[in-house]
């Protein structure tokens, strides 16, 4: 269980960060901005979650949110056995699976794609493509990090697989709401 008592420490005022093994990194250091992009993921998340409505469709998202906080964790944790364990969490094949049948579930609810989707539609449509632009830059992040320090797989197939679950989702949410904005190529020429 955590429990936190102060919100400050003072121990980053040397611009370093804590990992879970207790070693420390400079706040630029890779590791730290993929962490930091998985936190703004985590945001926009929340924000698509606030102009959705609370409601029985956005209950994936908040199960989402909970598995980005396991995934920071999970960064934060140096080594290369990515094995899940009592003292570390790691993101597992199964979540990445239960992203691809949600999409998939999602997917078959759809028309197929004639062209390009433009980010936007509905503000809870819109938000969702916010935090999908958010969650592929968390995975550069992730995937510039993974060329220095060993990062665990399923993180980084994790961040894949939910972009791609917040676009179908952005697209459902459009379709209850007059459809997808598509792009024209060359329309404004």
């Amino acid at each position: 269980m955590v429990r936190l008592n102060r919100i400050y420490t003072r121990s980053g005022d040397d611009g370093t960060t804590g990992l879970v093994d207790g070693s420390r990194l400079p706040k630029s250091d890779a590791r730290m901005a993929a962490i930091g992009a998985v936190d703004e993921a985590n945001s926009a998340i929340g924000v698509a979650i606030a102009a959705l409505g609370a409601s029985e469709a956005t209950v994936p998202l908040r199960r989402i949110q909970n598995d980005l906080f396991d995934l920071g964790a999970d960064l934060a944790t140096p080594g290369e056995d990515f094995t899940l364990t009592d003292t570390a969490l790691r993101i597992t094949q199964a979540q990445v699976a239960r992203l691809e049948a949600e999409i998939d579930g999602m997917n078959a609810r759809l028309d197929p794609l004639t062209s390009f989707v433009l980010p936007g539609g509905g503000m809870g449509a819109a938000c969702l493509h916010v935090a999908r632009a958010v969650v592929r830059r968390a995975e550069r992040e992730a995937v510039a990090a993974a060329g220095a320090v060993a990062l665990n797989p399923q993180a980084l197939a994790y961040l894949n697989r939910l972009s791609d679950h917040l676009f179908v989702f952005a697209r459902v949410t459009n379709a209850a709401e007059g459809g997808d904005i598509l792009w024209e190529p060359g329309a404004s020429r």
